[in-house]
């Protein structure tokens, strides 16, 4: 008896702890923002960043336990809680072998392009529930659900399959479109929003020493890689807010907005250029703006924020190589010609891959069987061949993901979650640290602590301020929020509640 009083005073304190249902939920991912830029660049934030650091909940060890570390599978994690292996999302794109073609995390021929012309996307890929979804089917899709970004898997993969709407930058057309897969045209707010050309007023304006070009097409796709992108995001943002009403109704509504350019701006320029720093700190700006847009329209104390990326960055090798660092740089080519060179050796001439995508290698299995050879066998030559290539660290084959036979530690348990055995590749593997493919710029997608390691901060209602610095890894930013929100977890979740922050 004695035993039953405990837990139930336990169960109340809980259910006492649990913050009140916010009215509006803002989920806030910068594309590649390393933790560090945090702390780096701190005495600079004055706006948004700033207000995150000094009242929110702040996750100084958050990581991400998946490999490859890139922007469609930390952007399908942060919602879903799941990790690739579950979620599907397995790369940015990928070789699939049902439809024997190259697709992308959100390619969806079934759909059309609304605002620009074209194949359309969607999030039909994604094989798990998001938060959005499990919102909107607790109250009979009263919720509305919206996602935003710059790219259509950082707009599609967090807002979820029952999102009202997502929403990216066309650099064709200036427009920011969306797909049939959500409705039949764009609603009116979206067009009215095109309609005055926010993109062109960018033209022939300078970012640091950068020019933006006067013609149309160029200047949409060179303002991605600049701060300006970020305006666009923030302003279209701030039309959704108020034209869909957010945290007006009876319900909970839900928002995902994703700032593209910080990753236009790392890979071209480098994690340590005076272009990531600007434009870091003018991120800070830009959400301290929009934050001030949502207390107007809602009341921050009405609204539950949460701010995380989707993946770090690695040095440039320039940058590692000035500050006595190892890494370099070698051609992807090396790689795929080598296994390439490996197997017609050993099995005769054929193009013996129909894929490659980040560092993972898709096999010709219709000439395996063409050939009747055994797929493990095909593997084992091909793997063989990737562990001669200098600066390769690890391979893997899929018989040896599917039977388990690997290596027990970090790195090869990221590789594991990373892995789809439907859609997976036949080798998998992963260079030194700091080693990378390319010709320029930095870039992401490893298994180690600087692709991993990003922010995680909670601010709104319940949410008790201050740094927690225990181990946590973003997977649990989705269950946390559902048990906020009195939710089911969605499906595929790994994560646990982030209980601790709970005042």
């Amino acid at each position: 008896m004695k035993k039953l009083v405990i837990l139930l005073a336990l169960a109340a304190s809980l259910v006492a702890a649990t913050p009140k249902k916010p009215k509006l939920v803002v989920a806030i991912v910068i594309d590649q923002f390393r933790y560090d830029y945090l702390t780096r660049f701190r005495s600079e934030y004055h706006g948004g960043f700033d207000r995150l650091l000094t009242q929110g909940a702040v996750f100084t060890n958050a990581r991400y336990i998946h490999f490859p570390t890139v922007t469609a599978v930390g952007h399908s994690t942060v919602l879903t809680g799941a990790i690739p292996s579950i979620s599907g999302i397995i790369a940015n794109e990928w070789y699939d072998f049902g439809e024997h073609k190259e697709v992308t995390s959100v390619s969806d021929s079934g759909t059309k392009l609304l605002g620009s012309s074209g194949e359309g996307s969607s999030p039909h890929r994604l094989l798990v529930s998001t938060v959005g979804d499990e919102l909107k089917m607790s109250d009979n899709r009263n919720s509305r659900v919206i996602g935003i970004s710059l790219k259509d898997r950082a707009a599609i993969l967090p807002s979820g399959h029952m999102a009202n709407g997502a929403y990216w930058f066309d650099p064709k057309t200036g427009n920011f479109v969306s797909s049939t897969y959500y409705f039949s045209d764009l609603p009116g707010w979206v067009k009215d929003f095109n309609s005055g050309e926010p993109a062109a007023k960018y033209r022939g304006q300078t970012w640091l020493t950068h020019k933006m070009p006067a013609e149309p097409e160029k200047l949409y796709s060179a303002l991605e890689a600049t701060p300006i992108g970020n305006e666009l995001i923030e302003a279209f943002a701030e039309r959704a807010l108020t034209a869909e009403q957010l945290g007006k109704h009876d319900v909970t509504d839900l928002l995902t907005v994703s700032f593209s350019s910080n990753d236009y701006v790392g890979h071209r320029y480098g994690t340590y250029s005076p272009e990531a720093h600007d434009v870091s700190v003018r991120t800070d700006a830009i959400i301290g703006k929009f934050l001030q847009t949502i207390d107007k329209e809602v009341g921050l104390d009405n609204v539950l924020v949460v701010l995380t990326a989707d993946h770090g960055v690695s040095p440039s090798t320039e940058e590692a190589a000035a500050n006595h660092m190892p890494g370099g740089r070698e051609p992807a080519s090396l790689v795929r010609n080598a296994v390439q060179t490996a197997l017609v050796k050993k099995y005769g001439e054929g193009e013996w891959m129909v894929g490659s995508a980040d560092l993972s290698l898709f096999l010709n299995r219709s000439l395996i069987a063409q050939k009747n050879l055994d797929l493990s066998a095909v593997e084992d030559v091909a793997a063989a061949a990737v562990e001669t290539v200098p600066h390769v660290a690890r391979v893997y084959t899929r018989h040896q993901l599917a039977a388990g036979a690997v290596a027990n530690d970090d790195v090869t348990r990221r590789i594991v979650n990373g892995y789809n055995m439907e859609r997976g590749a036949d080798v998998e593997f992963v260079l030194e640290p700091y080693w990378v493919f390319g010709s320029s710029g930095a870039t992401h997608g490893s298994p180690f602590s600087y692709d991993t390691h990003v922010p995680v901060i909670f601010m709104g209602p319940g949410i008790r301020a201050g740094q927690y610095h225990e181990d946590v890894v973003v997977n649990d930013i989705a269950p946390t929020i559902a048990t906020i929100l009195s939710v089911e977890t969605p499906a595929g979740s790994v994560g646990r509640v982030l209980a601790e922050m709970f005042q």
